[in-house]
């Protein structure tokens, strides 16, 4: 077997176990996760996730999940809990302890303790005889016939059925929370995917980039605007009005029908009636209509309808949003 075909089956061998723990994780869903997603929805507290080792780094990972999807969550490591951090705990709060074998001896240290509490303690394992099985008030059980590792000793196929298994809980606990995108706003307001869900059109205007001439300005003037402002057109106002949009394509096209240009004006070679959103109108709705007009530019106009600004298709890129 060349060493080519060597990698292709031990990578297709990892999916491939790691897949059948999936479907083996899918089965085991009942009864007993739906009393648990309950427990943690009818908390007034946060869920605290524990563990040590690869199990710890799921368990950051879930937290993170949680608190992103409108479930308060934290991670807190197992053997710094047992040296001062237990203090981050408080008594209403349900405690998820992840650890594969649930005779992990920090896992061992620290249950006592958050029982003695008051806690309630969810363990994570694929082990339900185990110390965690046993002393927990409420299993996850999740089930791993043998690790993608060759020597069966990497945490690979736990840790990955381990992380499907937080996905589902926080998933679930979405749902009973009713979280919106609205919500994921709130809380996302950096990044592509907030921007999505909370930046404005109004967002992206410049108030020193807003350009404008008169309806009689000349062709000279309206290259000059368009070549200051760096927008690549200009609105055209008659009394205070829009009247209509030149842009740089336009000029083009005007110089290559015309010979005298020498006494061309604005409203000759303006594009009449043209598209403005009002400026609380999301980021990428004005894109999505940008695309579909098949425009670079979108008057921005404010609540009052009177003239904002003015942004091009370039600004929505730099913002991450043309993906």
């Amino acid at each position: 077997m060349s060493d080519t075909t060597k990698v292709t089956e031990i990578a297709r061998n990892t999916i491939r176990l790691e897949t059948q723990s999936l479907k083996l994780l899918e089965e085991s869903i009942g009864f007993d996760f739906e009393q648990i997603v309950q427990l943690i929805h009818q908390s007034q507290g946060k869920v605290v996730l524990t563990g040590v080792g690869k199990s710890g780094i799921i368990g950051m990972k879930i937290a993170a999940s949680l608190s992103s999807t409108g479930t308060p969550a934290l991670y807190l490591h197992a053997t710094d809990a047992t040296h001062g951090d237990l203090g981050k705990v408080e008594k209403k709060d349900v405690i998820i302890a992840i650890s594969k074998s649930g005779n992990s001896q920090e896992i061992k240290d620290l249950i006592p303790f958050l029982k003695n509490n008051g806690n309630k303690v969810i363990g994570m394992t694929a082990n339900p005889d185990s110390f965690l099985g046993k002393q927990s008030d409420h299993l996850l059980f999740t089930p791993v016939e043998k690790e993608a590792c060759p020597h069966n000793l990497a945490p690979t196929t736990s840790t990955t059925v381990q992380l499907v298994m937080g996905d589902a809980l926080a998933m679930s606990l979405m749902d009973l929370n009713g979280f919106q995108p609205q919500d994921f706003a709130q809380i996302h307001p950096s990044g592509s995917l907030g921007k999505k869900l909370h930046l404005k059109v109004g967002d992206l205007t410049d108030d020193s980039k807003i350009p404008s001439v008169s309806i009689e300005a000349s062709l000279k003037e309206v290259i000059c605007e368009i070549s200051e402002k760096r927008l690549g057109a200009t609105v055209v106002e008659y009394n205070g009005k829009i009247s209509g949009l030149v842009t740089d394509g336009d000029i083009r096209r005007v110089l290559e029908k015309n010979e005298n240009i020498g006494g061309l004006v604005a409203s000759e070679i303006m594009t009449e009636n043209p598209i403005t959103v009002v400026e609380d109108m999301l980021a990428l709705e004005g894109l999505k209509l940008m695309q579909a007009k098949k425009i670079n530019h979108l008057i921005v106009l404010e609540k009052n309808k009177s003239y904002k600004g003015m942004v091009n298709i370039l600004d929505f890129i730099k913002e991450g949003l043309n993906g």
